[in-house]
C-alpha cells in the first residue's frame, strides 16, 4: 500500500504546482501588457520625443567620449576632403537644433549653421555645454507639438518650408545622420561609442 500512496502524493503535489503556475502566468502576462501599454506614446510630441532623446543621448555620449585633444581631428584614411573636424561636427549639430526649433517657434534662426554658427565656443567643455543647451531647448519646444498645431506651416532656410511636425522629424534625422559620421571619428581613434558599449548588437 505504500507505493500507491506515494504515487498519489506525487500526483497531488504535481497538480498543486501546475495550478499554482497557471495562476501566476495570467498575472505576469497582465503586468507585461501593462508595461507595454505604459510605453506607448500618448501624444504626437511623445511619439517623436522618445526617439529624439535617444539620438540626443547617443550623440552627447559620443561627444563626451572623445578626448579634448582630438576635437580638431579630421579623418585622413579615405575620402574626407573638406569635412568638418570632430569639434565642428558638435557645433554644427548644436546650432542646427537651435535653428530647427527657432523656426518651429517662428523666430529667426542662427546664421551659418553649416559652418557652426557664430557662438564663440571652441573648447570641449564649451561645445558640450552648447550642445546640451540646444538639446534642452529642442526637447522643451517639441513638447508643445500637438495634434492641433502639427501641420502649422514653418518657414525658414533650415528644412523649410515645412510643418511643425515635419521639422521635428528633420531634427531627429539630422542628429542621427551626424551621429553616424562621428562614430567613424571615434572608432578611428580606438574608441567604441558609448551607446554601442551599452547595448551592443541591440542598436545595430
Amino acid at each position: 500500500m505504500q507505493v500507491p500512496s506515494l504515487a498519489l502524493l506525487v500526483l497531488v503535489c504535481g497538480l498543486a504546482l501546475t495550478a499554482g503556475g497557471q495562476s501566476k502566468t495570467p498575472d505576469k502576462a497582465a503586468a507585461k501588457a501593462a508595461r507595454a501599454e505604459s510605453e506607448i506614446p500618448k501624444s504626437i510630441a511623445d511619439s517623436i520625443s522618445s526617439t529624439l532623446q535617444f539620438v540626443e543621448g547617443s550623440f552627447l555620449g559620443a561627444a563626451e567620449a572623445m578626448p579634448e585633444d582630438k576635437y580638431s581631428y579630421i579623418p585622413t584614411a579615405g575620402k574626407f576632403d573638406g569635412v568638418r573636424s570632430f569639434g565642428e561636427q558638435i557645433k554644427h549639430v548644436a546650432c542646427a537644433q537651435f535653428a530647427f526649433f527657432n523656426e518651429f517657434e517662428g523666430k529667426k534662426p542662427p546664421d551659418d549653421c553649416e559652418k557652426g554658427g557664430h557662438q564663440p565656443v571652441k573648447t570641449k567643455p564649451e561645445l558640450i555645454k552648447y550642445l546640451k543647451e540646444s538639446f534642452d531647448y529642442s526637447d522643451r519646444i517639441l513638447a508643445t507639438l500637438t495634434q492641433k498645431n502639427a501641420l502649422d506651416p514653418v518657414e525658414g532656410r533650415y528644412a523649410g518650408p515645412n510643418t511643425k511636425l515635419g521639422i521635428s522629424v528633420v531634427a531627429v534625422w539630422h542628429i542621427a545622420d551626424h551621429y553616424g559620421q562621428i562614430v567613424e571619428y571615434l572608432r578611428m581613434n580606438g574608441i567604441t561609442p558609448p551607446m554601442t558599449q551599452k547595448y551592443g548588437l541591440k542598436v545595430r
